[in-house]
C-alpha cells in the first residue's frame, strides 16, 4: 500500500511538473509584457471618453476582450515568425521557436483567442469595438507579420498601427462611435512606436541581420536611424500637444506632455550624439526604457485629466 501511495504521489508530481511549464509556455506565446503596455493605453482612454469613471463591468469586458485579441494576434505572430525567432538570441526561447508547443497547437490557440475576443466584444461591449479588434488582429498578423516585416525597413512604422488600435477600441466601447480625440490618441501611439522600437532593434541589429529581417538599423547606418528617431519623436511630441485643444485637456496633462516630451527629445538627441561620436556602446536601451515610461506618463495624465 505504501509503495502504491508513493507511486500515486510521484505520478501526480509528474503531471504537475508537466502542466506548469506547458501552461507557462502557452502564456508566453501571448507576449504578456506587450499586452500590459496595450492595456496601459486602453483604460485612460475609456476614462477620457466617459469624462469620469465608466461602467466598471464595461471596462472589465473591454480589457478582457482586448487581452484576448492581443494575445491571439501575438500567438499567431509567434507561429509565423518561429523560423526567424529561432535564429535570434532575444527570441530563441519562445515556445514556438523551441518546439515546446507544436505548430498546429500554436495556430489553434491563436485562432481560438482571436475569435473568442471578437465574439466577446460583440456580445458584451458593441459591434464597433469587436470590428476594430478583428481589424487589429488581421492587420498585425497579415499586414505586419506576413507582408511587411520581412520586406521593408519601414515594417514597424506601418505594422505598429495594430498596436494603436486599443485606444480606438476603448473609446468606441464607451461612446459607441469615433471622433477626432481617439484619432489623435491613435496618432500619439503611432508616432511613438518607431522611436520606441528602433532603439531596441539597434541593440539587437546583429540578431535581425542574422535572421534576414530588414529592420531599419540593419538596412541603414546608425546615424540615419538616429535621425529618423528624432523626426518621429518631434512629430509624436507635437501630436501630444495637439490633443490639448482637441480634447480640452487641463493643466496636468499639458504640463506632463511638455515636460516628458522635452525629456524624450533630450534622450533622442543624446542617442544621436553617441552615434556621431561612434562610441562602442551606444546604449540605445536607455531611450527604449524611457519610451515605455513616457507613454505610461502620457496616458496616466490622460486618465486623470477628466477628474480635474
Amino acid at each position: 500500500m505504501s509503495a502504491q501511495l508513493n507511486d500515486l504521489s510521484n505520478s501526480k508530481s509528474d503531471v504537475a511538473n508537466w502542466i506548469t511549464p506547458t501552461w507557462r509556455a502557452y502564456v508566453a506565446l501571448t507576449k504578456p509584457r506587450i499586452i500590459e503596455l496595450l492595456l496601459v493605453t486602453t483604460i485612460p482612454t475609456m476614462f477620457l471618453a466617459d469624462g469620469g469613471f465608466p461602467n466598471w463591468a464595461l471596462v472589465c469586458w473591454t480589457l478582457l476582450g482586448g487581452t484576448l485579441a492581443a494575445g491571439g494576434a501575438n500567438v499567431l505572430n509567434c507561429y509565423l515568425d518561429r523560423d526567424i525567432d529561432a535564429m535570434m538570441h532575444r527570441t530563441a526561447h519562445r515556445p514556438s521557436a523551441t518546439g515546446q508547443i507544436s505548430g498546429p497547437k500554436t495556430v489553434v490557440f491563436g485562432l481560438v483567442l482571436s475569435v473568442l475576443s471578437v465574439i466577446l466584444l460583440a456580445v458584451t461591449v458593441n459591434v464597433l469595438s469587436a470590428a476594430l479588434a478583428g481589424f487589429a488582429i488581421s492587420f498585425y498578423v497579415v499586414g505586419y507579420t506576413m507582408l511587411l516585416k520581412r520586406r521593408t525597413s519601414q515594417n514597424i512604422v506601418w505594422g505598429g498601427a495594430a498596436g494603436c488600435m486599443p485606444v480606438l477600441i476603448g473609446w468606441s466601447a464607451v461612446t459607441g462611435s469615433l471622433s477626432w480625440t481617439p484619432v489623435i490618441l491613435f496618432l500619439i501611439v503611432f508616432f511613438w512606436t518607431p522611436p520606441h522600437y528602433w532603439p531596441l532593434s539597434l541593440r539587437y541589429k546583429d540578431d535581425y541581420a542574422a535572421a534576414g529581417v530588414p529592420m531599419l538599423p540593419v538596412t541603414d547606418p546608425p546615424i540615419q536611424v538616429a535621425k529618423q528617431i528624432i523626426i518621429y519623436s518631434w512629430i509624436m511630441v507635437a501630436t501630444t500637444l495637439v490633443l490639448i485643444p482637441v480634447a480640452g485637456m487641463n493643466w496636468l496633462y499639458s504640463g506632463i506632455a511638455v515636460t516628458s516630451g522635452a525629456l524624450f527629445l533630450y534622450e533622442a538627441f543624446a542617442l544621436r550624439s553617441r552615434v556621431k561620436k561612434e562610441l562602442e556602446d551606444l546604449n540605445p536601451m536607455k531611450l527604449f526604457h524611457w519610451s515605455i515610461t513616457y507613454l505610461s506618463l502620457i496616458f496616466l495624465a490622460i486618465g486623470i485629466d477628466p477628474f480635474l
